[in-house]
């Protein structure tokens, strides 16, 4: 295991911002290599710790609460799907990358509300984006200005073809297996686009991911009643459909 504790980093003309906090756990050290080679070149981020086995991630993640997590699949000990469970029951914002040369994992991956799913050998390109969204996603991207606000029509794109949905109608997005599901008011659009994508696209002030697995329109919510012992349902006026909430989001809600 590896740590970097590097805090501030300047990021153009003395403005200093948060670092994005990362974990790696992959038990190939090449692998590790690679990542933290590219993570390391990309601003606005750190490597806070490294680890071979899946256990060992588990227990770095409850001491140095990363932002982001790549995890292999194919780990010593327990997989990565169930390391990625146990860090998320104790962190729901976490962000998991799972990095791994096994695609028929993808399906299950995206079940634990993965943030995105890299394929070894990486893609140098598809690492850096997917860096990128994560900077946006924490408002530290460097080439956007202050309070700056997303607007304008969504543009989705699906099997059925391309939709154009406004913000405002738009009442909760679910995550459902292989895609996602804006529940609007005047029906559902799905698309193969991920929960972290579409929350970059959309106003912070507005929207809020509710649950891993729900992002939800503040504005719509008319009430929320109990599902489970630290769950939700937010019900709103234009459709029978619920979207789950945290207790913890509820009261931030």
């Amino acid at each position: 295991m590896w740590y970097n504790n590097a805090g501030k980093k300047t990021v153009r003309k003395g403005e200093s911002m948060e670092l994005i906090r990362v974990m790696i756990a992959d038990d190939d050290e090449g692998m590790r290599l690679v990542l933290r080679r590219l993570i390391e070149r990309e601003e606005g981020f750190e490597i806070v710790a490294e680890a071979t086995d899946g256990l060992t991630a588990i227990e770095l993640a409850a001491q140095v609460k990363p932002d982001v997590a790549f995890l292999d699949i194919d780990m010593p000990g327990i997989s990565g799907l169930a390391c990625a469970r146990a860090i998320c029951s104790e962190n729901n914002e976490i962000a998991i990358i799972f990095a791994t040369a096994h695609a028929e994992y993808m399906p299950d991956a995206f079940e634990l509300y993965a943030y995105d799913y890299l394929l070894k050998p990486f893609d140098i390109g598809r690492v850096r984006r997917t860096l990128g969204r994560l900077r946006k996603r924490r408002g530290n991207d460097p080439d956007q200005a202050p309070g700056q606000t997303r607007t304008g029509r969504l543009t989705i794109r699906s099997r059925d073809g391309i939709s154009f949905v406004k913000p405002e109608e738009i009442l909760f997005i679910e995550r459902q297996e292989r895609e996602s599901v804006i529940v609007t008011e005047n029906g559902e659009v799905p698309t193969s686009d991920g929960l972290g994508e579409l929350e970059e696209r959309l106003d912070p002030e507005t929207f809020m991911r509710s649950h891993r697995s729900y992002l939800v329109n503040t504005k719509k919510v008319l009430r929320a009643t109990p599902y489970g012992r630290w769950t939700y349902s937010l019900h709103f006026r234009e459709t029978e459909r619920t979207a789950l909430i945290t207790a913890e989001k509820l009261e931030e809600l």
